[in-house]
């Protein structure tokens, strides 16, 4: 039986958006509610932590230097030194109940990330923020834009919108980045949880956080089933990324579920299941 265990020493109220950054080692993450990004640092079990001021839904590394993050107000650049947020592009300003959620980038660097209605209207979208800073919306109406990953051949796209308890596959057109044949590759509307954020592998295959599941499961879309199944002490877990020098440590962020005591909720965990993750890709413009 795979074991998860805690590591680091921050506790969010709701962890989200991993993502491995290999040239300096660490792991990036967000705490949506109380507007942090953070990077551990598995060699001390350090994090470093910045405030910006909003919630903040996704972060990414930018080849240039620093960070981008997506949050209530769009996109913006972050100075790691300074801690100073420059705003990019705010592709739904007249949108209130709307802010930024997940989001990765393909494997050319443009940034993929999509909104969240907080009142559970269908209004939310899925946006492509360009290396020459345009931002596009790529596919909607959704509820809350989560888990979005590509093959390894950059051929397919894969993508949650939770509270459909669907994810998709599209065919993705590297040169253009257009999408098409949207088609519903797992229905996971059987299970009384829902799938968030997720990660891939060397082999293709998903792993995907279940939020008020306690697991992250691991599907394969070739053989449409599922492979491996985490569970976890804490009920909401929210994403998956690989990690490590190996990219084989699995590391999963979780949240706080209201009043419910449960004591490693909110805390960032790591495993190793046996698969090997692929490197991230950095924003390129």
């Amino acid at each position: 039986m795979i074991q998860p265990e805690t590591v680091g020493q921050y506790t969010s109220v709701w962890g989200e958006g991993p993502l491995w950054d290999a040239n300096r080692s660490r792991l990036l993450y967000v705490d949506i509610e109380t507007h942090k990004i953070l990077a551990f640092d598995p060699a001390t079990g350090t994090e470093k932590i910045w405030d910006v001021g909003q919630r903040v839904g996704t972060v990414v590394v930018r080849e240039q230097g620093g960070l981008v993050w997506a949050g209530d107000q769009g996109f913006f650049f972050l100075d790691e030194e300074t801690g100073v947020s420059t705003p990019i592009a705010d592709p739904e300003p007249d949108l209130l109940d709307n802010r930024f959620n997940d989001g990765k980038c393909d494997p050319l660097g443009r940034l993929w990330a999509g909104t969240i209605n907080l009142k559970k209207v269908q209004n939310a979208s899925l946006y492509c923020l360009d290396t020459d800073l345009t931002v596009t919306k790529k596919f909607g109406p959704v509820t809350n834009s989560n888990g979005i990953i590509w093959s390894g051949d950059g051929q397919t796209m894969f993508y949650i919108d939770t509270p459909s308890k669907k994810v998709r596959a599209f065919d993705f057109d590297l040169t253009t980045a257009g999408i098409s044949h949207a088609r519903v590759i797992w229905d996971t509307s059987d299970d009384s949880s829902s799938p968030d954020g997720m990660t891939i592998d060397s082999e293709d295959r998903l792993w995907i956080a279940f939020c008020h599941g306690a697991k992250v499961v691991c599907f394969d879309p070739a053989s449409s089933k599922v492979v491996e199944q985490i569970d976890f002490p804490c009920v909401e877990t929210t994403a998956c990324a690989f990690g490590g020098p190996d990219l084989r440590d699995l590391y999963v962020t979780t949240g706080v579920k209201g009043d419910l005591k449960e004591d490693t909720a909110g805390r960032l965990f790591v495993c190793r299941p046996g698969a090997q993750g692929v490197p991230s890709v950095a924003f390129a413009g």
